[in-house]
């Protein structure tokens, strides 16, 4: 079960642990960055965790430290599912899990591409959704949500994405859970 391997790694990496989290039977760890690595590798070889299923981040945009990695890890069998946190810094690198996981590859680059968060030994850090040269990182909560001015017209156009209309909507002003989130525009 995950809860063992939460205690099994809060015991190996006592210095290192942050935080834990159990939510409806989900379980996090929360790591220093400096063992972030380290974790995720022991995760791998010593506790079964075949699977990367994802690497994201969080903009806690005014807050220090700015940005959360997020690593969902699973089991080939799906009999543990674990998530594993590091904080990190503005202008610090995490260290790429790609020598752990070939997966994490691509992850980290959309990472990197939506939120300028750079990965240290990445074999190819380049950006995967935005071009080459591209100055802003559109998933920051500092990007304005109109986009900003493109000196490539044909590859990105500056005006306002026509939302009123479209197949989705959300009631952001609703305090049921089930109302705010984005449904097609024939559910109620």
């Amino acid at each position: 079960m995950s809860a063992e391997d939460l205690s099994t790694l809060e015991k190996k990496f006592a210095d290192s642990v942050t935080g834990t989290k159990e939510f409806r039977g989900e379980h996090t760890l929360t790591v220093s960055l400096a063992a972030l690595h380290d974790v995720l590798s022991y995760c791998h070889q010593s506790l079964g965790y075949d699977l990367l299923i994802d690497v994201s981040s969080l903009d806690f945009f005014g807050s220090e430290p700015r940005f959360m990695m997020v690593y969902e890890l699973a089991t080939l069998d799906n009999s543990k599912h674990l998530r594993i946190k590091s904080a990190v810094e503005e202008d610090q690198e995490v260290p790429s899990a790609v020598d752990i996981w070939l997966a994490a590859d691509w992850h980290e680059r959309e990472v990197y591409d939506m939120m300028g968060i750079r990965f240290s030994n990445h074999p190819n850090l380049k950006r995967i959704l935005m071009w080459e040269g591209y100055p802003f990182y559109p998933l920051r909560k500092d990007f304005p949500l109109a986009g900003r001015p493109s000196d490539m017209p044909d590859v990105a156009f500056t005006g306002v994405a026509p939302l009123e209309g479209g197949p989705f909507v959300t009631s952001c002003g609703t305090d049921d859970v089930v109302r705010r989130e984005p449904r097609a525009r024939d559910q109620k």
